[in-house]
This record gives structure tokens, C-alpha cells and sequence, in this order.
């Protein structure tokens, strides 16, 4: 076969390549309070808007302001005849990862995320309720394969888990 052929076979797969993308679906979010003389959640919702786009609203009133000291713990799994630990298990001090948000570029990507959906915008101490509102999974460029999916978050403050947030997703 002639180059030139060859070049038009690349070119036409490339295109249809391109054109097969994956889609991510926000499909249900639990917020659970674990201590309710600490905080609660004044909402915590999914809104769908269409059939595409579908984001998470919530707010955490902390009722023994202020908050000086909060880890978070993050895990990923995904849905094997249930949720079973897939691939990340992290656990952050919030107060210092929110004074260094540069350390690292995964560190950087998730607060440049966060911040334009949230109030979670400055160091400790926290002296006023968390809100998180129209978080889209559009955000996210996620790097995992097909299948449904838990992102579990345990609110940690002064070494006692105070909070839970579980996003469940769905990639196809």
C-alpha cells in the first residue's frame, strides 16, 4: 500500500479513536454525621439538570467553632459484589495541606478544584459552617476504568472521625 493510503487509514482511526470517550455520572451522595454535637449537615443533595450534568451541594455546620485541628481521609473504591478498596486510601492533615496547597501537583489539582465550589478556601482555624455547592463531576479527570464507583471521605477533627461523605459514580 502507498503512504499516502496509509496516512488516510491513521487520520480516519485517530478520528474515531477521539471520538470514543468515557462517561462519568454522580449517581448518589450520603453525608452522615457521626457526631451530631459536633456537626451536622444542614443539606446534602444530588441535583440532576439533565440528563448529562448532575452536581452535589452540601453544608456542614460545625457547632464547636473554632476548628484548629482536621485531617481528612480519602479512599476510592470500586463495586466487585460490593465496594472493595480500589485504588487510593489517603489521609491528609487539611490544616497543613491548606497552608502548602503547591506540595504536590495531585495536592494542587484537588484544591484548585475544591476552591471554586466551596468556602474551604483558607488555613485554620475554621470559624464559620462548610458549604460546598454545584460540585460537577465534570472536574474531575479521572483515571480509572468502567465500572461503578464509591469515593468515601471521613471527616477527622481532633483525632476523633466526626463526619462521613460518600460520593458514589458510575464510569461507562
Amino acid at each position: 500500500m502507498s503512504f499516502r493510503l496509509r496516512l488516510f487509514e491513521l487520520i480516519v482511526l485517530l478520528y474515531f479513536i477521539k471520538q470514543i470517550s468515557s462517561t462519568v455520572e454522580l449517581t448518589n451522595v450520603i453525608c452522615t454525621s457521626l457526631d451530631p454535637e459536633f456537626a451536622n449537615f444542614e443539606y446534602c443533595y444530588l441535583k440532576s439538570i439533565n440528563r448529562t450534568y448532575k452536581y452535589v451541594s452540601l453544608k456542614v455546620n460545625l457547632l464547636k467553632k473554632p476548628i484548629t485541628k482536621i485531617k481528612v481521609n480519602s479512599g476510592l473504591l470500586k463495586r466487585f459484589s460490593g465496594y472493595k478498596p480500589y485504588l487510593y486510601n489517603v489521609t491528609v492533615d487539611a490544616c497543613r495541606f491548606l497552608k502548602n496547597t503547591k506540595s504536590s501537583p495531585i495536592a494542587a489539582y484537588f484544591y484548585g478544584f475544591f476552591k471554586d465550589h466551596s468556602n474551604m478556601n483558607h488555613t485554620c482555624p475554621f470559624n464559620h459552617d462548610v458549604v460546598v455547592e454545584k460540585l460537577s463531576i465534570n472536574a474531575i479527570n479521572t483515571h480509572v476504568t468502567e465500572g461503578d464507583y464509591l469515593l468515601q471521605t471521613n471527616w477527622i477533627a481532633y483525632d476523633i472521625n466526626r463526619a462521613n461523605v460518600k460520593l458514589y459514580f458510575t464510569l461507562s
